[in-house]
This record gives structure tokens, C-alpha cells and sequence, in this order.
């Protein structure tokens, strides 16, 4: 993550909005010490306004939204229009303002996922179709921009930012 913010800090600051989950699934993974050494601003979601990205969204603050990853409940919601939380709410602000939105969901391909739990375990999930078809409703809607793991992320500030 910081060498992201590294490569682009001349150019672009990042700022990290985090939903409730999300800081869970931090916490869980030991990971927020290094998400707080990669950011410097980082927010937590409060409710589906506070902080207020929605409207920061839509007076243009930022010029795009990027939701990575994204679970397949967050992608289910933005696909059939529910905006309930901070992010899905901030997805669908964006796109009346034409603010493009880069989702990387983590289910968008079916198949067997192998994952390393924090304890050092193997998990093996199975992504269903069900989540893969969520994932294709959102490739039919204007200005989302779907993006196929993490590693997309680092093209797509080339592609803006160099």
C-alpha cells in the first residue's frame, strides 16, 4: 500500500474511507498499522453520510471513487441501486455527478478462492455465479469501471496520474 501513495504523492493524495466491516476485517488481519503508515487520511464510516463523502462527491472534491476491494454485499447494493452505507451511497453520488467509480470486487470471477488466515490457515471459498452475475449488472451501468484484483489499481493511476 505505501508504495502507492509513494509513487503519487507529488501528484495525487489518497484518502481511505473505511466502512464499519472493513475496519473489522482490518483489525482481524493485523493490517491497520499499515494502513495508517501508507495514509494519512483515514475515516471511518459513521453512518451512509458522516463522513460526508457523498456530498463531497458531487461538489467534485475528488475525481474519482475507488472501492477496492469490494465485497459482494457492497457490489450487490451499488448494482441494484440500494445506498445505505458510506460507500454505496458515495458510489451512487458519484455517478449522478458523472464522477467515475472504480470498483475492484472481490468476487468477480466463479471458482475456488484460496485465502491465508491471519493464524496462518488456508480457507478455500467458492465464488458463486450469483455474486459474478452482481458483478456484471455493475459492468452495464455508466462511469463504473470494474477493476480485476488489486494490481489493476496501480494501471489505472497510470493511466490518470502519469
Amino acid at each position: 500500500m505505501k508504495d502507492l501513495q509513494d509513487e503519487y504523492q507529488e501528484i495525487v493524495e489518497i484518502h481511505v474511507f473505511l466502512s464499519k466491516a472493513a475496519e473489522q476485517v482490518l483489525k482481524y488481519y493485523r493490517l491497520e498499522t499499515d494502513l495508517k503508515d501508507s495514509f494519512r487520511k483515514i475515516r471511518t464510516e459513521i453512518n451512509s453520510n458522516a463522513p460526508f463523502l457523498a456530498a463531497w462527491m458531487q461538489s467534485h472534491k475528488y475525481k474519482l471513487l475507488l472501492i477496492a476491494p469490494a465485497t459482494s454485499n457492497t457490489v450487490a447494493k451499488i448494482a441494484n441501486g440500494i445506498s445505505d452505507t458510506l460507500l454505496t451511497n458515495a458510489t451512487i453520488m458519484s455517478l449522478k455527478a458523472f464522477v467515475p467509480v472504480h470498483i475492484a470486487p472481490t468476487d468477480y470471477k466463479e471458482g475456488i478462492v484460496v485465502t491465508t488466515l491471519p493464524n496462518g490457515k488456508i480457507m478455500k471459498l467458492k465464488v458463486r455465479k450469483e455474486e459474478v452475475e452482481q458483478v456484471n449488472k455493475l459492468r452495464q451501468i455508466d462511469n463504473i469501471h470494474i477493476l480485476q484484483g488489486p494490481q489493476e489499481i496501480r494501471k489505472l493511476f497510470k493511466k490518470m496520474f502519469s
